[in-house]
């Protein structure tokens, strides 16, 4: 089976549009649809709903999700040994980072890019259970996760991190009544599989709180939510590191109450060598110090 099917199929869920999806993988919206009914065709299932608002995964589709994913990381991971292969003399650091290590971690790379030009750096935005299990496997040189982290792996606590409510500039509701912000629009989620950590939050925080929410779960990554908040189309519980690149139309309010807080770190396999990481997290340790 041809990786481009898989990787159109992985888009397309992300996007949850065949426009957005067409045009970051520089395809025309024909050219992808056929690659959709391709892997159907493969697969023997219809993936996707496909209606005015977009293309919704069907039940077939979401399952199927985090293992196209996982073959996918796969395929990466194969290339990049074969390279190192033929290479053997040029290295490559592997990096993972998340939502609420956006704004720190280009910056870092930056600098260590500066220093160690031999070095090349690959980085990757993933779920904190994932990046720890590459870390354990060797996937990944460093990783920014939530904390705690899986034992075994070292770590060292960056920042930390609070549980925000995204709402449209419009909202004239106050902070401290977010039931009735609640009350008005609808509580918008990415996909619990590929943001597990961020669900269990939101489901924490409307426990503690003793909230109702009408929560609807979108296909799509962080800047598609964000827009929709931007439209009125609803609300959101994000970390409040979203702020770096909030987009016009959308602005954050921070529960007085019971407010859900974590600590983001960059975590390591101390058991697998690796001189360039530990320069690279000298670089990291030197600018939160």
């Amino acid at each position: 089976m041809d990786i481009k099917l898989l990787h159109a199929f992985v888009k397309l869920a992300e996007k949850g549009n065949y426009s957005h999806a067409a045009k970051s993988l520089f395809l025309t919206q024909p050219a992808l649809s056929k690659q959709i009914k391709a892997l159907e065709k493969l697969t023997n299932g219809q993936l996707f709903f496909r209606g005015r608002h977009g293309a919704t995964l069907t039940s077939f589709g979401e399952q199927l999700y985090p293992k196209a994913n996982e073959i996918l990381q796969s395929h990466v991971e194969f290339l990049n040994y074969a390279k190192q292969l033929n290479n053997p003399n040029h290295e490559k650091l592997f990096i993972g980072f998340g939502i609420s290590s956006f704004q720190n971690v280009p910056h870092w790379i930056n600098q260590f890019r500066q220093q160690y030009p031999e070095c090349d750096v690959e980085i990757n935005q993933l779920p904190s259970s994932v990046q720890m299990e590459m870390l354990q496997e060797g996937g990944l040189h460093a990783g920014f996760v939530r904390m705690p982290i899986t034992k075994n792996l070292a770590s060292q606590v960056i920042h930390e991190e609070i549980l925000a409510l995204a709402v449209p500039t419009i909202c004239d509701i106050e902070p401290t009544d977010i039931q009735r912000i609640l009350s008005a629009y609808p509580l918008l989620q990415l996909d619990p599989l590929t943001n597990p950590c961020l669900a269990a939050e939101t489901t924490l925080f409307l426990q503690n709180n003793l909230l109702n929410a009408n929560q609807v779960s979108i296909t799509g990554d962080m800047t598609t939510l964000l827009a929709l908040v931007a439209g009125g189309n609803g609300i959101a519980l994000l970390p409040k590191s979203v702020q770096h690149f909030l987009p016009d139309g959308v602005k954050l309010l921070i529960p007085p109450n019971n407010q859900i807080r974590w600590e983001i770190g960059v975590s390591w396999n101390p058991e697998l060598k690796n001189c360039f990481r530990d320069d690279f997290l000298k670089i990291v340790m030197n600018d939160i110090t």
